[in-house]
């Protein structure tokens, strides 16, 4: 796995990269596990975390080149100066076409690592707009204020309508293209059919950010082959083919 395959822009003072879905940000507490810090650390040795993502979620992420860079990127994250929209897969139609959820999220009391909409949380802020309706899917962009841990997926679950895929907090199944194809024929070769989504439809599309010498920088990832398969697919079902 190389670094430079999913690199999307970088300066002396940061990398930005387009994370795939399964790698983690950073290293988990075991250490076991390949991380794309790891492997940036092994390319430019010092790399500073600024933000995470989901192992789930794929997508924009950036890290820093050295301390003062560290400083002044975590300090606009923190200060919510920074830009984030994210693009993802919704089960089911919203009844709105556009809204913005504020709840409180908390960590789960009885379950390690999930989170869940409490009085008692802390400030969370989504917008979200559908950008096209596939009746038993939405297409959804989301613009966050807030950087909690599975927000987006929380505060989607607490509307109802998980994001597609989601094992902890939807019902986890994968997309199928015999579920949205009619005349759909598994190949000769193939024993199963594999799934054309199989893991979780969310993708962090665009990071906007003020560089050290004040220029702003605005960066997209494009969405990963699967979700791009995924959207021509029910595209195709939506008029009727």
């Amino acid at each position: 796995m190389k670094v430079s395959e999913f690199t999307i822009a970088e300066n002396d003072n940061w990398v930005a990269l387009n994370k795939p879905s399964g790698l983690l940000s950073i290293p988990d507490r075991e250490g076991k596990e390949i991380s794309l810090k790891t492997l940036l650390k092994e390319k430019y040795g010092d790399i500073f975390t600024v933000h995470r993502l989901d192992r789930d979620t794929s997508g924009l992420i950036v890290f820093a080149k050295n301390e003062l860079t560290h400083k002044h990127l975590s300090k606009q994250f923190e200060i919510r100066q920074t830009k984030k929209i994210y693009r993802g897969l919704a089960i089911g139609s919203l009844m709105e076409n556009k809204g913005s959820i504020n709840s409180p999220i908390a960590e789960h009391p009885g379950k390690n690592g999930t989170m869940i909409v409490h009085r008692n949380g802390k400030e969370s802020v989504t917008d979200y707009e559908v950008l096209e309706d596939f009746k038993i899917y939405s297409f959804v962009q989301f613009q966050i204020y807030t950087g909690r841990t599975h927000q987006i997926r929380v505060h989607m679950k607490d509307i109802g309508h998980p994001i597609v895929c989601d094992v902890l907090y939807g019902d986890g199944k994968p997309i199928l293209v015999s579920a949205l194809k009619s005349k759909f024929k598994l190949s000769k070769d193939a024993e199963e059919e594999k799934p054309i989504l199989g893991r979780l439809a969310l993708h962090a599309f665009q990071l906007t950010f003020n560089d050290m010498d004040g220029k702003l920088v605005e960066l997209e990832a494009p969405l990963p082959k699967d979700m791009r398969a995924t959207l021509q697919q029910l595209a195709k079902r939506k008029k009727g083919r």
